[in-house]
């Protein structure tokens, strides 16, 4: 019987989960390319993601995220790192193609807002005064659909260097020799 086939791995959750740290760290130790969604966005569009809100708006942008996640799921080799509400939407981890491990970087609301404060400015469904209520409601929101991913791991006390090594321990024992390509 031959092993399951690994072709990406997506990495979903909240915002300062971990997803672009880890998602760098497990490509390296893979020997694959890392992609993060809002990386994408950000070079197709020519403005941030703060600057993209402000002037299109959030249905814009989760419109670009629709498709530029479309693309990056069609690639081979490559870690994913989505943005926080991509996974957010009813149908998305079930449209994934196969040969994608798809991993929910756990966070708690106090947790991502420290993280995020030191990306001041990057947030913006955070540049707000009630930011940590705002964050409680979205993970509350997001949380059904985060919990259709294969796999879940806590990033609350953890390194990036102990997520990753989480991840490619499930990695190596779901698709043997996948550490050895």
């Amino acid at each position: 019987m031959s092993s399951p086939r690994l072709d990406r791995v997506l990495l979903i959750g909240f915002m300062g989960s971990g997803k672009t740290s880890v998602g760098r760290e497990v490509a390296k130790r893979l020997g694959w390319r890392f992609e993060d969604f809002d990386d994408a966005i950000v070079a197709q569009e020519k403005a941030s993601v703060a600057e993209i809100f402000t002037r299109r708006g959030e249905p814009y942008f989760r419109a670009l995220e629709e498709k530029v996640g479309t693309r990056l799921l069609g690639e081979s080799r490559v870690v994913l790192a989505s943005g926080g509400g991509w996974a957010g939407a009813p149908g998305r981890l079930a449209g994934v193609p196969p040969g994608t491990a798809t991993f929910w970087l756990q966070v708690s609301a106090p947790e991502a807002i420290r993280r995020a404060a030191a990306a001041v400015g990057t947030r913006p469904l955070l540049a707000r005064p009630d930011a940590q209520e705002e964050a409680i409601r979205l993970i509350a929101q997001r949380a059904p659909y985060y919990k259709d991913s294969m796999w879940a791991v806590d990033t609350e006390r953890s390194s990036v260097e102990d997520v990753s090594a989480r991840i490619l321990g499930i990695l190596a024992d779901a698709y043997p020799g996948v550490l050895a390509e």
